[in-house]
Formats: structure tokens, C-alpha cells, sequence
């Protein structure tokens, strides 16, 4: 047995964190510890089971799911997005990263589904987010820390996004976050299922992932932890409690960090990684042909 818990009560006991649930795993060996409580009351404690906001770490599921329709030969990645994404079909780009969004140029080239999965379409977040461009991510379409409920669904996102102008020209540079969200619709369009049901029938099932999802069920409510951020006294100020913006499926699933999940649905993913896209009979990705 390792220290595991230990580490994880250390946080618990400096006040970082009400609770933590951690997970170490090398071949057939598992071990999981839970320390400390789902809320800063101390009501509920803090279990192997726990649901928990998984946010980004959406993002490698949503690839995956992007490799299977490939596998699938549904799409193929120097496909042009424009076909399935028609809002994409001719993106104009700033003149410069610190350009007014009104002085724009016309894109070089298309994007492709491949630049959407390399996070190098053009949208998405540099490291200065004062720029004129980047700002409308935030205000049109309310990208930053996950809330659900107050996300457009897919069809008018897209609109939205369609009007703002690229940071980059497609291919030329990363950017964090956004190409993933896009992956999210274009996943939903390719296969004609949203993107909640792609993702349970092709992955989560297969998988015995049984707690990963966009929303909690009532029924599970109970296992659901409450979402803090430091306030700026440094203490924990609660975002979310169990019965927010999780409790009910959300217009516009967001496949860059909509998804909750438990510790063990996690790990039947990263194993799943690390086996070249293979566990539980699920079909394999082409993570070898990745570019």
C-alpha cells in the first residue's frame, strides 16, 4: 500500500480542499483512498463513488470519440469541417492576434478535422485573454469554467461562433479549448445523434463507465460533490451546489468540460488510452494514424 491517503488528507487538512478521492493504478493493481468530506459542512463524506465535475479532461474523451468516427469511415482527418459545420465554411481570421474584431482577413485555407483535434483551428484561448477577438469567446459564447445552463444549444452556438473571427489562421497555431467544444457538434452531425447519446452508446457502455454523463440523475444526486473556487480571502467559496447546473441535461453539451464522472469510470478511460484504444470489447480508435 502506498501513502496515497495520506497525501490526499494533507489537502484535506490545510483546508485546500473539503475532500479528495485518488487513484493509482500499474497493470491489475488498483488502489483508490478518500479522504475528507463532498462538502465544506462536512455532511456527506467523501467516497470512492463520488460523483465529481470532471471539466477538462472532457477533452481526450471527445477526441476519442472524434477517432472512432474515423475508424468508422465517417470522416477522415484532412477532412474540411466545412461539410458537416457549414458555419465554418469560410471563416475570416484578425489581421493581427491584437486586432479589432472588424479588421479581419479571409482564411488561407479550411479548417480540418484534424486542426479541430491538434486545437489548431484558430479559436481558443492564448495566453492573453484581453485580446479583442478572444473577449467574444466569453461574452457569445460563454466559454471559461463550465455553466451549462446558461450555454446556447448547438445550432445557435455555432451561429454565434460563426461570427466571431479567428485569432489565427487555421494550422498556424494552439489555442486552448474552443476546438473542442467544435469537435462536440461536429461528433453530433457526423453520426445524426447528439452528442450525449453518441458518447454513452459508443464509449461510456462499453466501457462499464455507469456515472459519466452531462447531467446526475436525481437518484445519484447524493454522491455528487459541490464545486468550489478560493474566494479572495483564500477560503472556499461554493460555485455548484449538487442540485445546480448538473441536476438537468444542459442545451449544449459541452464536450470540452461538461462531463461528470467517478474516479473508476476515469480510470476505464485512461486504461483505454494506454491499450492503443482497446478495453471491454470497445471498438479501436485509429490512435495510430493520429498526425
Amino acid at each position: 500500500m502506498s501513502n496515497l491517503h495520506d497525501i490526499l488528507q494533507t489537502y484535506v487538512g490545510n483546508g485546500s480542499v473539503p475532500g479528495a478521492v485518488g487513484l493509482m493504478a500499474r497493470g491489475d493493481r488498483v488502489e483508490v483512498a478518500a479522504a475528507g468530506s463532498a462538502d465544506v459542512d462536512g455532511t456527506t463524506p467523501m467516497a470512492r463513488n463520488s460523483i465529481f465535475r470532471i471539466a477538462s479532461i472532457t477533452k481526450p474523451i471527445t477526441a476519442a470519440a472524434v477517432m472512432m468516427l474515423v475508424e468508422d469511415g465517417r470522416i477522415a482527418l484532412e477532412d474540411p469541417v466545412r461539410q458537416w459545420l457549414p458555419e465554418l465554411a469560410s471563416p475570416a481570421v484578425v489581421r493581427t492576434p491584437a486586432s479589432p474584431v472588424d479588421d479581419v482577413v479571409p482564411a488561407v485555407r479550411p479548417i480540418t478535422v484534424a486542426d479541430l483535434l491538434t486545437f489548431r483551428a484558430g479559436y481558443g484561448f492564448p495566453s492573453d485573454f484581453s485580446l479583442p477577438a478572444v473577449g467574444l469567446l466569453f461574452s457569445e459564447l460563454k466559454q471559461g469554467p463550465p455553466q451549462p445552463q446558461l450555454v446556447a444549444a448547438p445550432d445557435e452556438w455555432m451561429a454565434a461562433l460563426s461570427r466571431i473571427p479567428l485569432l489565427h489562421q487555421p494550422g498556424e497555431a494552439w489555442l486552448y479549448n474552443t476546438c473542442s467544444d467544435i469537435a462536440g457538434v461536429l461528433i453530433a452531425r457526423v453520426s445524426g445523434r447528439p452528442l450525449p447519446d453518441f458518447l454513452a452508446e459508443r464509449l461510456f457502455g462499453p466501457l462499464g463507465m455507469v456515472d459519466t454523463g452531462f447531467d446526475v440523475p436525481a437518484g445519484k444526486l447524493d454522491r455528487f460533490t459541490s464545486y468550489y473556487r478560493t474566494d479572495p480571502a483564500g477560503g472556499l467559496e461554493l460555485v455548484d451546489a449538487p442540485g445546480g447546473q448538473w441536476s438537468s441535461l444542459p442545451a449544449f453539451p459541452s464536450a470540452a468540460g461538461g462531463l461528470v464522472s467517478t474516479v473508476d469510470d476515469w480510470h476505464a478511460v485512461a486504461r483505454m488510452l494506454l491499450l492503443g484504444g482497446t478495453a471491454g470489447g470497445l471498438c479501436r480508435p485509429q490512435l495510430a494514424h493520429w498526425p
